[in-house]
């Protein structure tokens, strides 16, 4: 006679979920009471990616949320305005594009060989206002994001050092866990890997599978792309047929409205402004402004 042994059975997709969402409570309980900025940094679906991002290990999340609450309340990236760094974004070097993917997420585009500064703190404070714009103007339901990275006209001169882009993939992976959807590199250059093979250790194994290189003669690289993104909205840079072109002065108008959007979600007593005259973005004047809803 056999004896029948009974399978571990995997958990169902309703008891898989009920136990993240136990999970989130004992995190927030062990995170203790929170208020102000904290507490509305803090949703449920914020503790939830902090989670994701540790594996679901509670003492290793609730580490890294309070570390990323004591950045921000040293850093402040909810009180940079378009016009403190405006001059970072004259070249277009990033910038949010006009088209979402497939699944309706913000797109950042960066440029690398439009790069305009020599400085780190402003390059990386730039970047982390446009990741913050990025997340402000996510659909609801939808928490992430996608990059794409032009490489055309490239050279290791217009490049970030290292030592830079060790420091924005620490706060990417540290401070915005599972914001990053995918991001993928259009047609690097053979002078771009031995870049990537000084900054590719710094990644963690999860940001790591998100990054894509493609290249136009790579089918299959291309292929991925699209399944991203449709080719109508895709500019030609990428392979799509879309035209590319960077406005400094409507990026900044967007740029001024969406402060205001920010400053309205963070509880800021701030006056709305808007560019005067077509400048750069370095010089605001007070001024009426739609305030859009923002996405939760």
């Amino acid at each position: 006679m056999y004896l029948l042994r009974r399978q571990a059975q995997k958990p169902s997709p309703e008891d898989d979920s009920a136990q993240k969402d136990a999970k989130v409570k004992e995190l927030r309980a062990a995170l203790g009471p929170l208020s102000g900025r904290n507490l509305k940094y803090c949703t449920d679906a914020c503790l939830r990616r902090y989670l994701e991002a540790r594996s679901w290990n509670l003492d290793k999340a609730k580490k890294m949320v309070e570390e990323t609450l004591r950045w921000r309340a040293t850093y402040k990236p909810e009180e940079t305005r378009w016009h403190e760094i405006a001059h970072e974004g004259e070249t277009g070097k990033v910038s949010r594009a006009n088209f979402h993917d497939r699944l309706g997420r913000t797109v950042l585009i960066m440029r690398p060989a439009m790069q305009n500064t020599n400085s780190p703190e402003g390059n990386i404070r730039h970047l982390v206002y446009l990741i913050e714009n990025g997340i402000l103007n996510l659909p609801e339901g939808q928490e992430q994001m996608s990059w794409l990275v032009d490489f055309s006209g490239f050279s290791l001169n217009t490049n970030v050092s290292v030592k830079t882009a060790r420091d924005i993939i620490y706060i990417l992976q540290n401070h915005y866990p599972e914001r990053l959807a995918v991001a993928f590199l259009y047609n690097p250059p053979r002078i771009f890997q031995a870049f990537w093979k000084a900054v590719k250790y710094f990644l963690d194994p999860k940001t790591f599978q998100k990054v894509k290189f493609v290249y136009p003669k790579g089918k299959e690289s291309v292929e991925l792309m699209k399944t991203f993104f449709d080719v109508e909205n895709l500019p030609s840079e990428f392979g799509g047929q879309a035209t590319l072109k960077y406005d400094h002065e409507e990026f900044s108008r967007m740029m001024a409205e969406d402060d205001v959007k920010t400053a309205k979600f963070w509880g800021f007593d701030e006056k709305p402004c808007h560019i005067k005259n077509g400048l750069s973005g370095a010089e605001v004047v007070p001024g009426p402004l739609p305030i859009a809803p923002i996405a939760s």
